[in-house]
């Protein structure tokens, strides 16, 4: 391909049986470009324990309009372009990885989030705790939502709008029973705002939703 001078792409692979006492970094990765000296490369190295790996490479500047498998380890880049999002991660996503967030992909529209752990706060952490608390993430575009696979605070991380502003939120994939605690049964004041605008609301199983959903949910369709 002689005439090749630019190749965009986004390669992302997945390696069980990882050996432990071989930790691979982003500049490891990065040094086996020798040829791009047309343009510029990023890459992400995600452990899971000794064992499993996520690695991901793309070229600069990121022109893909999605991105999937995503964890704590976000490189310091704006992704102008990015607007569906899957974040996976067996370590927790702490309120200070999602400042971050949205300040690397302020064009998000959809978010997606898998992740069973909630946030665990040692003990010399508890000020950065009570610090992030006093920051509201705000997503100005997101208009999706899908966290039925999150843990129960990641519900409440993004439905209270002391933490999270979803100002045009319209579509909300969660696991109803979370919602119902989290709602405190479709009451809770804090939750209200966040909720005002979502036309449609999907749970892990098709069902009929009391009146109480709908009173708490004005805009979603019967």
């Amino acid at each position: 391909m002689p005439r090749l001078h630019t190749f965009t792409f986004y390669f992302t692979s997945k390696h069980g049986s990882v050996d432990p006492d071989v930790r691979i970094s982003n500049s490891d990765i990065l040094s086996t470009f020798t040829n791009s000296k047309h343009q510029q490369v990023a890459c992400m190295v995600d452990y899971f324990g000794h064992w499993e790996l996520i690695c991901g490479v793309f070229s600069l500047p990121v022109k893909l309009h999605r991105l999937e498998e995503i964890g704590n380890n976000t490189p310091n880049i704006v992704f102008t372009t990015v607007t569906h999002l899957k974040l996976w991660d067996k370590h927790p996503f702490k309120h200070e990885f999602f400042i971050r967030l949205t300040q690397a992909f302020p064009f998000l529209q959809d978010l997606s989030i898998n992740i069973i752990q909630p946030p665990f706060w040692k003990s010399r952490e508890r000020h950065l705790y009570e610090i992030d608390w006093c920051s509201i993430v705000e997503y100005s575009y997101l208009v999706s939502l899908n966290i039925t696979c999150a843990h129960i605070h990641y519900v409440e991380h993004f439905l209270n709008d002391t933490k999270t502003h979803l100002p045009r939120l319209t579509e909300l994939k969660v696991n109803y029973v979370n919602l119902e605690i989290v709602t405190n049964k479709f009451t809770r004041a804090e939750t209200r705002r966040n909720c005002a605008k979502i036309k449609q609301l999907i749970a892990e199983q098709s069902m009929i939703y009391p009146k109480d959903v709908y009173d708490y949910f004005p805009l979603l369709s019967l």
